[in-house]
């Protein structure tokens, strides 16, 4: 069972990794939102670790960077 701090700490996992890819691809999180089809602030959300997002929308932003979406659990 995952408590909240696990939790937290994934959330906290992903949204670094999606800020580091998206960096190294030079996107802005407009770019990526618009590539994913995802609000704007919602990537804001995502990258802070303040959103605990669903796995559809981990899909669409693992194919706008381009990775396989395991990685951004890693």
């Amino acid at each position: 069972m995952v408590n909240d701090n696990q939790l937290n700490e994934v959330l906290k996992t992903i949204g670094e990794k999606i800020v580091e890819r998206r960096k190294e691809l030079n996107l802005t999180q407009e770019d990526l939102a618009f590539s994913a089809d995802i609000d704007r602030t919602y990537i804001g959300y995502i990258e802070n670790g303040k959103q605990n997002v669903t796995v559809s929308v981990l899909c669409k932003l693992a194919n706008a960077l381009d990775i396989n979406i395991k990685e951004l659990f890693e």
